[in-house]
């Protein structure tokens, strides 16, 4: 029985080892898979392109500009001709004193059936309506009855007839009756209605020119409490109809107006051929001159001006902030990326040390079977010996 309980335990030990073999030979091959794993995520982190941030400079430019009376001009091409003049292009640009611009905002009041409209207490009307300019005489005991008035600029009323002595019949707002109740319609004479008449035709132009022709527009005058002038604000009918209005007939949101104002006006000048440029020491250039040209449009440098050029530096800010916000958004992904790498090298580093652990158990249990075969060998071989010296 000793002899078969040890060749037993002999094959017992020598098959655990055999499996503790195995597995030690299957986690190093784990370890090699995650050590190439953790190689390619190194290479990523290699092969990752930093971000860089946006450099001023690479949205700044040398600008020369020149004056030509009440315009500025600002080159924005200069190309070199073989015979040494220059074929140029600029933007010119000036400021027009009297053009239509934005205004403030307001809420409209408006009646139910949107016909009617209001800012405050002053209602609006369509601009150059020729029913809105006209007037009538009525109840005057005379035979001046119709459409004919005479106005006193000095009382600022208007009359049946041009006798202003005496007892003349003065409307007074009763025998006058305008077609509209507008209070600087009504302080206007006859000729200031037409001549406003006039003035409101050339606004309507502007207005559809800039915002559009697809409405008529409506006006209100305020009056300028430092001028005493009044000025016109203006505003698109199919805004004042298209606008949501509460129970009481408030606009729910402020509507766009617009007003006479200053406006800063361009137009590009492109391609002007046999202009000469002249340099400074350090290859800036100081003056250009552009020729006169003929009914064909060539140059005669002869009747030419020269304007003296004013350098300058300007910076594309919004270019350079859509860059560094492109830049900040790069870097961003970037940081991302490296901290889903890194958090997975972390990973594969953790799963590497759990089994590098569990290969450092089956070497200490490897070694400790082997002691043990070894001491059973020893027993199998003394039983093998005391056998055949029994038997011998």
């Amino acid at each position: 029985m000793g002899m078969a309980a040890s060749q037993a335990r002999f094959l017992g030990l020598t098959a655990r080892k055999n499996n503790v073999e195995f597995e030690g030979q299957q986690i190093n091959q784990q370890r090699t898979t995650l050590s190439n794993q953790s190689a390619n995520y190194y290479n990523n982190l290699l092969g990752m392109a930093v971000p860089v941030p946006p450099s001023v400079d690479d949205y700044t430019k040398t600008v020369y500009t020149f004056e030509d009376g009440a315009l500025t001009n600002q080159i924005t091409a200069m190309m070199s001709q073989p015979n040494g003049d220059y074929t140029i292009s600029y933007l010119r640009q000036w400021t027009d004193d009297f053009s239509v611009v934005s205004a403030n905002t307001s809420i409209v009041n408006s009646n139910a059936d949107k016909t009617v409209f209001k800012v405050g207490a002053v209602s609006l009307r369509e601009m150059s309506k020729d029913n809105d300019f006209t007037y009538t005489i009525k109840n005057t005991p005379d035979a001046a009855t119709g459409t004919t008035a005479y106005y006193n600029p000095k009382d600022k009323k208007y009359y049946a007839n041009k006798n202003f002595t005496g007892n003349p019949i003065n409307t007074d707002g009763k025998t006058i009756e305008f077609n509209i109740k507008d209070e600087y319609l009504q302080d206007l004479s006859p000729d200031q209605r037409a001549q406003l008449k006039n003035e409101e035709t050339a606004y309507i132009d502007l207005l559809k020119n800039k915002y559009g022709s697809d409405s008529e527009y409506m006006v209100r005058y305020i009056k300028n409490t430092t001028t005493g002038e009044y000025e016109p604000n203006f505003y698109k009918k199919t805004d004042l109809t298209g606008a949501n209005y509460d129970d009481n007939g408030n606009s729910l949101s402020n509507i766009n107006c617009y007003k006479i104002g200053s406006e800063t006006k361009s137009e590009e000048v492109k391609a002007l051929k046999g202009c000469r440029v002249e340099k400074d020491s350090s290859g800036r250039y100081i003056n250009i001159k552009i020729p006169a040209y003929d009914a064909n449009g060539n140059p005669d440098i002869n009747k030419g001006v020269t304007y003296a050029l004013t350098t300058s530096t300007t910076t594309d800010q919004a270019a350079y902030e859509d860059a560094m916000n492109q830049y900040e958004y790069e870097k961003y992904e970037y940081d991302q990326a490296i901290q889903e790498i890194n958090a997975k090298i972390e990973i594969v580093q953790s799963q590497d040390k759990n089994l590098e652990l569990r290969l450092k158990q089956l070497d200490t249990e490897q070694k400790a079977i082997s002691t043990e075969i070894d001491a059973v060998s020893q027993v199998i071989q003394k039983n093998t010996e005391s056998s055949f010296k029994t038997f011998g």
